[in-house]
């Protein structure tokens, strides 16, 4: 009997040149694992199997300071991996971080020098992306922050990434290259202090655009659980506005710096809702897994790492089914709901009349307060399937 957790290309996974490419250093140590060349990583995640795609920033796949030539070498040599092993480069972004350039911002830098040289090099990676197939680009300004509000006016910061934005679609449009941008939130590190810090931040944002219907939001897990916040809810808020464009799927200690775990490896219970929410709302976009192996890990066990980030939706999500069709949750969810038609159509649009019944109306308190909801034993029996408990 096959294994019913091994995915194929249908289920959309994705992963980047950066994260199974991510050679073990950090801030303390030195690299523990090779420096991979990007047509090496697509073999790789050949290996790994039923891989859909694998993204890149424009430095992962030509470096920074590449001639013409060597960039035309390394593309030939990318693309043929990508024949041989039948992976798609769904997604694309710009590193606008790393390099010392960018030290106090990109698009938000004082330095208009800056700030221009951070769209041209847009430009260009929008353009290596294309030349790959990408659909969605995603944004995440790095740099784009403060340690001190003394260095810059958050408005005029703002305004000045708004501008790179406008501009950003206006060439994507000129272009054809039908992008659906993803802009992608983090509360801090590396800055002290990001003018974007969460996935509210961005939509909100985004309504004062010129193309308000091109851009859309990335949220990350880790993310959003550096500032203590429910990832579940921010997705829920982005798939409410039909403005969840990508999703970068990984895990995180609440109030940690940016650890960048597998996915579903330190709070399953959030994983589980977060896959419960994506598949029964057929949300149809990438499930892309930002994150990397553990810097004690070899290449074999970067291969583990992928097939387990895979693994664990897969299980995730066959859990969700489960707990739909379970007898005693299905019994709860009917105790806990009292919807009535008749009374949400009083609040559902408003009328004089409406607001007049709604003054005349009498409401027993403690009869409602009294009512059960028996949420203790809604969350025992959801730990319960998550421990495969029948």
């Amino acid at each position: 009997m096959p294994d019913p957790y091994t995915p194929t290309p249908k289920d959309k996974f994705t992963f980047g040149l950066w994260t199974v490419g991510n050679a073990g250093r950090d801030p303390f140590g030195e690299p523990t694992r090779p420096r991979w060349s990007p047509a090496e990583i697509v073999h790789l995640l050949g290996e790994v199997g039923g891989v859909h795609g694998v993204n890149f920033h424009d430095n992962d796949l030509v470096p920074i300071d590449a001639t013409d030539a060597e960039a035309e070498a390394i593309k030939r040599e990318f693309a043929a991996a990508l024949k041989r092993t039948k992976l798609r480069v769904p997604m694309a972004t710009t590193n606008l971080f790393s390099d010392p350039v960018f030290k106090d911002g990109a698009f938000t830098s004082n330095d208009a020098e800056v700030r221009a040289y951070a769209v041209q090099k847009t430009m260009r990676a929008m353009d290596l992306g294309a030349e790959f197939g990408a659909q969605v680009y995603v944004f995440w300004g790095g740099r784009e922050g403060a340690e001190t509000d003394a260095a810059k006016d958050p408005i005029e910061a703002e305004e000045r990434f708004r501008r790179a934005m406008n501009f950003l679609c206006r060439y994507s449009i000129e272009r054809g290259y039908g992008y659906r941008f993803a802009l992608e939130a983090k509360p801090n590190e590396p800055r002290g202090h990001m003018f974007f810090p969460t996935t509210g931040h961005y939509l909100a944002f985004i309504g004062t655009l010129d193309h308000p219907e091109m851009v859309g939001v990335n949220p990350e897990v880790a993310h959003e659980h550096m500032a203590g916040l429910n990832f579940v809810h921010a997705v829920a808020q982005a798939l409410g506005a039909g403005k969840l464009f990508h999703i970068d799927l990984n895990d995180q200690e609440f109030g940690r710096f940016d650890q960048d775990f597998r996915f579903g490896s330190a709070n399953l219970k959030q994983a589980f809702f977060l896959v419960k929410l994506l598949e029964e709302r057929r949300w149809d976009g990438f499930r892309h897994f930002d994150s990397h192996a553990y810097r004690t890990s070899d290449r074999d066990d970067v291969i583990e790492f992928a097939r387990g980030s895979m693994r664990t939706y897969l299980i995730l999500r066959e859990k969700a089914r489960r707990w739909a069709k379970d007898g005693e949750i299905r019994s709860l969810l009917r105790r806990i709901a009292r919807d009535s038609k008749d009374v949400d159509a009083l609040t559902a649009s408003f009328t004089l009349g409406k607001a007049e019944t709604l003054l005349a109306m009498r409401f027993d308190r403690e009869k409602l307060a009294a009512r059960p909801l028996p949420y203790e034993r809604l969350d025992q029996r959801t730990m319960e399937i998550l421990m495969g408990v029948d």
